[in-house]
């Protein structure tokens, strides 16, 4: 059965240097905080999709993380311009709907649709009409997916479940989460100089009955693991590689590490 890898190198300055073909980047944002390094996130996408009022938050919050650079509020707004902003457009307010639009940025409303999330619709979208070079190595980057209310999280963790095809990483300024299918087993390259070493595998939808790992502090060989029971939260990364062979599907999550003088 063929490894599935996976790498964290979208939180590195440069794809020059991995290892491996880097894959085609789609960044989604969604109406939480921006991570404090979406603007490096937004350098490796090829293509940038607002969910909703995800666009409020480049209009707000884009100016604040790039206050370094020369220019003023509206010259960075305009150079980190959306390709689409696709939602039930509840939240986007008028005026930074009708900024991006006179930009050029394509609007998608699905008022109609009130039965799937604002990440869902942007999910589907990207799959099946985004103008994307490569899709055969598509991985979906979707900031501000992590914190604020729970029931919204728990929506774009069904997320990764509905398109668990897809390769869609959900990222915080803290930590990062991504579906590892039971289809294949996991090989999961390490940059521990951007992320862990805490790490979690986590089984929601069914029991994991046997899970197999390397590279942990606290391994498991063919280990059960279910909510009421077992399961690996709080667990550590020892090197550069983990292992992950189950037969269910597990959500991988591991932190991300703060720069120096935040801490």
């Amino acid at each position: 059965m063929e490894v599935m890898s996976h790498s964290s190198a979208f939180l590195m300055p440069s794809l020059e240097n991995v290892n491996g073909p880097s894959p085609t980047y789609v960044l989604v944002i969604l109406n939480q905080r921006l991570p404090r390094f979406t603007p490096l996130l937004w350098k490796h996408a090829q293509l940038h999709v607002c969910a909703d009022g995800g666009a409020n938050r480049i209009f707000d919050e884009m100016p604040l993380l790039l206050s370094h650079e020369e220019g003023d509020a509206l010259g960075i707004r305009s150079r980190y311009k959306p390709d689409v902003i696709k939602g039930d457009m509840d939240s986007i307010r008028p005026e930074v709907q009708d900024f991006y639009s006179n930009l050029g940025t394509r609007i998608i409303d699905e008022a109609h649709d009130q039965d799937t999330t604002d990440l869902h619709k942007c999910i589907s979208y990207i799959r099946d009409f985004a103008p994307v070079v490569d899709k055969s190595n598509l991985c979906v980057l979707v900031a501000g997916a992590l914190g604020g209310r729970f029931d919204h999280e728990i929506g774009n963790i069904n997320v990764l479940y509905t398109f668990s095809g897809m390769r869609i990483i959900l990222i915080s300024d803290d930590c990062l989460i991504h579906l590892l299918p039971s289809t294949h087993p996991h090989e999961i390259h390490i940059h521990s100089s951007v992320e862990g070493p805490h790490c979690g595998l986590i089984p929601i939808g069914m029991p994991s009955g046997k899970t197999t790992t390397t590279g942990l502090q606290w391994d498991l060989n063919d280990t059960e693991m279910r909510f009421g029971g077992l399961i690996s939260t709080s667990n550590i990364v020892k090197g550069e590689r983990v292992t992950v062979n189950s037969d269910s599907d597990l959500l991988w999550t591991i932190s991300i590490k703060k720069p120096k003088e935040e801490l």
